[in-house]
């Protein structure tokens, strides 16, 4: 029973473990963690090995126990034998003193008799204890003696009592008189004190054993704690607070965090080369470019407006790619760091002295923004925006930064903002606005452009993982929707 109280918390919590661990809903976490995996495997061993040992301990006792019970008995059988005679008349005589107040104890369970075998043998002789009680003899053939003519077995009485008999025959006198000299002991406090003793050490190997799990769980995790350095590393690195992982570390793990250095340096050089090229690049056809913009202002007319508008294009688009370039070799590492607000109340400025007929409004719901790209990036995002809502907006800007929550991310942390910029202009029908987000495309010829405005921004906020969108305006017009990453301040 006490067996049951200690360990079953610990196997049910062990069962527990195991049955998520395979089934689907944790089954791949299970595999994925280390600590988990570990401490999982020292909890199933000290289970398995305190069983081991209580079985061990327990029958080592019983054992123990149960010879030095016989070997009392034994002992006793053997001074009974001792202090009982015969009289000349043939009557079984003595006054026992076995040192054993038990036998003068009624229904106590200890008790000894000496009866007569041999038909010249008169009289009987019992402990106090035993009084008026019949103890059943088993049979010779049920129970023979051994060589020493002794033997042992177990009896219940009507009373439901069991005892251990020790039992044996002896001549008196040389006139073959014999009689049986019986002592009985009470088995059921043998096994009372083998049922303490059990239900004892079965409470300390348990306390024992759930001591050992959390202290082997201590030191698994405390063991593991350099992999979370290193983890902490990698992600100051990401965030661009650091550029190199710490090679202090034990020698399992150092040779790790050296491979990283060397593959962080190694990324490094590519991102650098890559860039270059694509600068001399970019240089290589800057003057091809500028001369054909001088050429198409000379030749003049249709040709020369042709000429000078892909000109411009071209030049658009390569400083677009750039731009591209530098993100995308950025992104996954936030190295830079721009203030949103600032930033906004500069375009809105900007945008209001270019125009002076709209009202611009802004409301800030997250003052300490900070924006996980570079300042002129977002100045960019920001600037095409404004530009397309001063050139379509009646009278209105409304400008609206607030703190959104990234799917996946933990609660509570802004990882990601929002702005949104809508004017009160004509807007767009729902079935044009995706139009309006492809490359070249112009919904309205009217107005001066190249239609790459929007798709250029869409591209950049993308490269940064966020997302631009359209919708109507409460304004009345047309409201862009910008979804940035975030980094805490």
């Amino acid at each position: 029973m006490v067996w049951a109280i200690v360990f079953a918390p610990i196997i049910l919590m062990a069962a527990k473990i195991k049955m998520q661990l395979f089934s689907g809903k944790v089954f791949a976490l299970g595999m994925r963690s280390l600590a988990l995996r570990v401490v999982t495997l020292s909890t199933f061993w000290v289970i398995i090995a305190l069983v081991v040992v209580a079985t061990l301990i327990q029958s080592l006792y019983r054992d123990a126990a149960e010879r030095s019970f016989q070997r009392l008995l034994s002992a006793h059988l053997y001074s009974l034998v001792g202090a009982v005679g015969l009289t000349p008349e043939g009557a079984l005589h003595g006054r026992p003193e076995l040192g054993e107040i038990r036998y003068a104890s009624a229904g106590s369970g200890w008790y000894w008799s000496v009866d007569p075998v041999s038909s010249n043998v008169q009289g009987h002789l019992g402990s106090v204890s035993l009084g008026a009680k019949q103890i059943p003899v088993k049979s010779v053939a049920e129970e023979p003696f051994d060589q020493a003519f002794m033997r042992s077995y177990v009896v219940e009485t009507n009373d439901g009592e069991e005892l251990s008999v020790v039992e044996t025959e002896v001549v008196l006198d040389s006139s073959d008189k014999i009689a049986r000299f019986r002592v009985m002991g009470n088995l059921n406090e043998v096994k009372a004190e083998i049922s303490d003793f059990r239900n004892t050490l079965y409470i300390y190997l348990g306390l024992f054993g759930l001591g050992s799990i959390l202290i082997n769980a201590a030191i698994i995790l405390f063991g593991l704690r350099p992999l979370d350095h290193v983890r902490r590393t990698l992600a100051d690195i990401r965030e661009g607070r650091s550029n190199r992982v710490d090679t202090d570390l034990p020698l399992e793990i150092a040779p790790l965090a050296q491979e990283m250095n060397a593959l962080i340096e190694n990324n490094h050089r590519i991102i650098e080369r890559s860039r270059t090229q694509v600068g001399n690049l970019a240089h290589s056809l800057k003057t091809p470019l500028s001369v054909l913009m001088n050429e198409g202002r000379n030749i003049g007319g249709r040709q020369g407006q042709l000429v000078s508008e892909q000109s411009d294009a071209m030049q658009v688009q390569i400083q677009h790619y750039l731009q591209r370039a530098r993100v995308a070799a950025q992104r996954d590492s936030v190295v830079f760091r721009a203030p949103v607000t600032p930033i906004l109340e500069r375009m809105i400025r900007v945008t209001a002295k270019l125009n002076p007929h709209l009202k611009i409004t802004f409301s800030n719901h997250l003052s300490d923004a900070i924006f996980a790209g570079e300042k002129e990036d977002l100045e960019e995002i920001i600037g095409n925006i404004m530009e397309n809502a001063s050139k379509w907006g009646r009278s209105k800007i409304h400008l609206n930064l607030r703190a959104v929550q990234k799917q996946g991310a933990t609660e509570g942390s802004n990882n990601a903002f929002e702005i949104l910029i809508e004017d009160d202009g004509e807007g767009l029908p729902a079935e044009k606005m995706a139009e309006a987000l492809k490359r070249g495309k112009r919904i309205d010829e009217s107005k001066p452009g190249t239609g790459l405005g929007l798709a250029i921004v869409q591209d950049t906020v993308r490269e940064y993982g966020g997302h631009l969108g359209l919708m109507q305006a409460s304004l009345g017009g047309l409201a862009v929707q910008i979804t940035l990453p975030a980094v805490a301040s």
